[in-house]
């Protein structure tokens, strides 16, 4: 049954008979899913990322998961090369084309300073300098009216100096687009025509939205992103291509849904979370199956840690993030997951500031050379050093046995960079950088639970990633969460949760009344030319849905406020021209947001939101052979030292491959499969359910 707020639209049959292939790189390691429908079949590869290539890392991960190109009849992709890119600065040499006297305004911000009395503060970095940004003779009224024509040829002339500075990438910005895109597609015109196979991209492509700051810098990140990303994409499908694929190549968008390979050529920013978004999708199905409301979505790989939210059976979605932490960040204004990720993973480093305090993160050792566990030449400690170390992660078993780790370079690493600079010894430093790790990981979980209005207690945590189920249970006492859910294959989980995803497609346009006042007429024409569009875009993609869905929303704010808050609503309340149930809506989102709500206050819309969503087939979850409460003999694979607190444990070690629906194991243990180890610690219990998951209660002290 479709939820509230949601209609559909129609039905259509797709072709199950191909097998459906994801693909999730990340800074460490590259994750392969391969689903038959067919046979209902799920394999799972993984490999080193190859930094240098890397479809390399996606042919090797294909291989290892038993799949080919030619047999694909879907190939999913999500990536961190467009995050990354933009994170390292290492994007194309970008221009900004900007109405007359609004030159500055990508760099004066919001004029933010969050750390008041830091006489070191350093506001964001623009991705384009001032030298290489650009005036435009125009302007428009805030209705969309001409208030002074574009001057072209201004506009030729400046596309001669951009040739001179030899720009890759132009990024175009004209005040009130949203209202009326003409001025704007004209100059995209001229700029294509004089600066032939330079990237264009223009804001209200991405967003036409009000609010020039948090535009501008979308569509600048679009540009500056631009030429590595329409270049990766197409190398990737043109090496499927010439291994035999001829189905359907679709990219993962920050929001969790699919779009086109093609158009994500052109509109690269929305692909910055995709990795990170897929694994959200993964928890929801996941959610559904178990019948659970809310749980947190924790992913640790080798990198970055991230969090995301289920609320009510429904992934939290947010209309603009901030791309590179608060103090500095580069604001996005286009439809993502509420994700909040800090750089904390297996390999982030710790290092000893320059104050003489213990810091992990966010520099991170990569794939290359890697933890020095790794034997690549790594010489700085890591998080995953750290759990070698203690004793945490197999020496031999690392990756079923396809890498094996080196504990004396861990150690050594330990000790050498942490233990004897601080007077420690080595595990006493080992648990030092798990200790922080872990703290830092808890800001994420915080950031998208506390920070939302929500209690992270009441929540179940689901830990994946290859490092999330080695921390999942210290995460959880530190944020006050007693039910941790350890999916199976958590290491590939994302590429898992890409099986689940379907074609979407995000709208939104900016249009303030008072509610009291609002004309529903006018209303529900802009939520049917939104719509249309969405329904345009499904007909066009290269691969037809089983059918169609819409939900509508809105941002709504008290009169007098300046920020608004995204409102679900359902298509009644609008034929109906209900303003009381659709200030109710308000006043409770206000509420769970901010803790607080004013019924007797006036409000007043600001943009009306349109998600239309092509639902694809997906993988029934599979569920495993019934067992007893005692794990079978199989299963146990002996035991080992391993750290918990002041004390070393001897700790019971288990092939989760083994474990039979029913199973229970107490703490401490150690659950060990191909691409990750779940860490139980004392006091802890643990239990299989019927679909393979762990189920964990967290009980007793941190350790």
């Amino acid at each position: 049954m479709p939820k509230n707020g949601v209609r559909i639209l129609g039905t259509t049959q797709t072709d199950g008979g191909n097998i459906r292939l994801a693909a999730d790189i990340g800074g460490t390691f590259t994750d392969i899913a391969a689903f038959d429908p067919g046979s209902g079949r799920l394999h799972f590869g993984k490999t080193l990322s190859t930094p240098d290539s890397l479809i390399d890392g996606i042919a090797e991960g294909a291989r290892k998961a038993d799949a080919a190109f030619a047999d694909a009849g879907i190939f999913l992709h999500g990536s961190t090369v467009a995050i990354n890119a933009m994170l390292e600065r290492t994007g194309a040499k970008t221009a900004l084309l900007i109405t007359e006297g609004f030159r500055d305004i990508y760099e004066i911000g919001r004029v933010n300073r969050p750390d008041a009395y830091n006489l070191f503060f350093q506001k964001h970095e623009p991705l384009v300098e001032r030298a290489l940004r650009f005036e435009v003779n125009e302007r428009l009224f805030a209705e969309g009216e001409v208030y002074k024509p574009l001057d072209e040829a201004q506009v030729r002339k400046t596309c001669e100096k951009l040739r001179e500075e030899g720009v890759e990438a132009v990024a175009i910005l004209l005040l009130h687009c949203y209202a009326n895109p003409a001025h704007e597609l004209r100059v995209r015109e001229i700029v294509e025509e004089e600066l032939s196979g330079v990237f264009v991209s223009t804001s209200h492509e991405l967003s036409q939205e009000y609010r020039e700051f948090e535009r501008c810098s979308t569509v600048v990140a679009n540009a500056y992103i631009g030429p590595k990303v329409k270049g990766y994409i197409a190398g990737i499908n043109d090496r499927i291509r010439a291994d035999g694929f001829n189905g359907s190549f679709l990219v993962v968008q920050s929001t969790g849904g699919l779009y086109d390979g093609e158009q994500a050529q052109r509109q690269c920013v929305r692909m910055l979370e995709s990795g990170p978004a897929a694994g959200v999708i993964g928890t929801q199905a996941l959610c559904d199956a178990l019948g659970m409301e809310n749980a947190i979505a924790f992913d640790m790989g080798g990198t970055t840690a991230k969090a995301g939210v289920i609320h009510h059976g429904e992934a939290l979605t947010t209309g603009s993030a901030l791309i590179g932490g608060y103090e500095r960040a580069l604001p996005i204004q286009i439809a993502m997951m509420d994700i909040f990720e800090v750089g904390t993973g297996g390999g982030s480093i710790a290092r000893i500031a320059d104050e003489g305090g213990l810091r992990v993160g966010p520099q991170s050792a990569g794939a290359q050379p890697g933890p020095a566990c790794y034997g690549q030449g790594g010489e700085h400690p890591t998080v995953t050093d750290a759990n070698v170390v203690l004793g945490r992660l197999s020496p031999d078993r690392f990756l079923g046995g396809e890498m094996a780790l080196d504990v004396a370079a861990a150690e050594s690493a330990v000790d050498n960079k942490i233990g004897a600079p601080l007077g420690l010894g080595t595990v006493e430093a080992a648990q030092g950088i798990l200790r922080i790790a872990v703290t830092a990981m808890s800001h994420a979980v915080k950031a998208v639970t506390t920070e939302r209005g929500l209690d992270a207690g009441d929540f179940a945590m689901v830990a994946y990633g290859g490092a999330g189920p080695l921390h999942a249970c210290n995460i959880g006492r530190e944020m006050g969460i007693r039910k941790i859910i350890i999916p199976r294959s958590p290491g590939h989980f994302s590429a898992f949760g890409m099986l689940f995803s379907d074609l979407r497609y995000d709208y939104v346009r900016s249009r303030f009344m008072r509610l009291a006042d609002a004309d529903f007429a006018d209303i529900e024409a802009v939520y049917a030319e939104l719509e249309a569009e969405g329904l345009a875009e499904i007909e066009k993609a290269s691969v037809a849905p089983e059918r169609v869905v819409v939900s509508r929303g809105a941002d709504m704010r008290y009169v007098g406020q300046e920020h608004a808050v995204t409102v679900d609503l359902s298509p009644d309340l609008f034929a109906n021209e209900d303003r009381a149930g659709i200030k109710s809506r308000f006043d409770a989102v206000h509420d769970l947001r901010y803790g607080t709500c004013a019924p007797q206050e006036r409000s007043e819309i600001v943009s009306l939101r349109v998600t239309v969503t092509g639902m694809l087939e997906k993988p029934v979850l599979e569920r495993i052979e019934q067992g007893t409460a005692e794990p079978p003999d199989a299963a146990n694979t002996g035991t080992r030292p391993v750290r918990f607190g002041d004390a070393a444990h001897d700790t019971g070690t288990w092939n989760r491959t083994k474990l039979l629906a029913g199973n229970r194991i107490d703490g401490p243990a150690l659950i060990e499969e191909h691409a990750s180890t779940t860490v139980l610690h004392p006091g802890d219990r643990l239990e299989v359910d019927a679909f393979g998951n762990l189920v964990i209660s967290v009980e007793g002290p941190a350790s």
